[in-house]
């Protein structure tokens, strides 16, 4: 039996951002994000947040489906893209930092990269109350390799249990800031509860992916069409 291969998409901000912007690539455009969420209707693919598609990937549920994962939660995402996926009936995965709800992205401030308002509170029960899920970012976006073991549990168990608390949801699905892991920190994410983690290493996810080792497909600024098709269609994110 072939194996199949599941593209997870990973959008940040969706946002017309000028062509100054440190950056920029982060930032898809609402009418590009349009696009792509058209096209993958009309494809035939199901977009699906991380804890529907972890019955696909484990190989017990079989369809044509990809995941749609957004990282840091920021407000575009429900501004501009929750319609959207509301309008194809899909489901999305936005990845939570606890500790900076209603503020902006700090942690990129030394990259002088620029920095756009997260989601509050209340905006993000408006995302889960339009079908979405949320998911743990960390509670302050840390780099959690270069953090101690005793900071790296913190981080990803109080992120978790504050987000829950929060907005009375399970929260079972996580994602490394920066990408940035190993197998101790994969370790405690498993530990902590989590059922899934998504990684920024490319390519397409199946049953032998792992289930806390999850590869993605970057989505950005400079995915025009014919590169979404490619990524979304081929082996194109395979050999990266």
């Amino acid at each position: 039996m072939s194996k199949i291969n599941i593209p997870i998409l990973m959008y940040h901000s969706i946002e017309s951002m000028p062509r100054t912007t440190v950056m920029r690539s982060l930032h898809v455009p609402p009418r590009r994000f349009k696009f792509q969420m058209w096209v993958l209707k009309i494809l035939g693919f199901k977009g699906l947040s991380l804890s529907q598609l972890k019955p696909y990937l484990d190989g017990k549920k079989h369809g044509k489906v990809v995941g749609i994962t957004f990282d840091d939660g920021y407000q575009n995402n429900l501004i501009n893209a929750a319609p959207v996926l509301k309008k194809y009936n899909f489901t999305a995965t936005c990845y939570i930092v606890s500790d900076s709800i209603g503020l902006s992205n700090e942690w990129d401030l030394d990259n002088q990269i620029t920095q756009s308002p997260l989601m509050s509170e209340s905006e993000i029960k408006q995302w889960i109350s339009l079908g979405m899920d949320i998911g743990a970012h960390t509670k302050t976006h840390a780099d959690l390799t270069i953090i101690s073991h005793h900071k790296a549990q913190q981080e990803i168990r109080d992120c978790k249990a504050e987000l829950e608390i929060k907005f009375k949801v399970p929260v079972i699905d996580f994602c490394y800031p920066f990408g940035r892991f190993n197998e101790e920190i994969s370790t405690i994410t498993k530990d902590a509860g989590y059922h899934t983690a998504t990684s920024m290493i490319r390519g397409r996810a199946n049953e032998e992916s792992g289930s806390f080792v999850l590869p993605r497909i970057p989505i950005n600024h400079r995915t025009l069409p014919h590169l979404f098709l490619a990524k979304i269609l081929t082996s194109y994110e395979d050999k990266r």
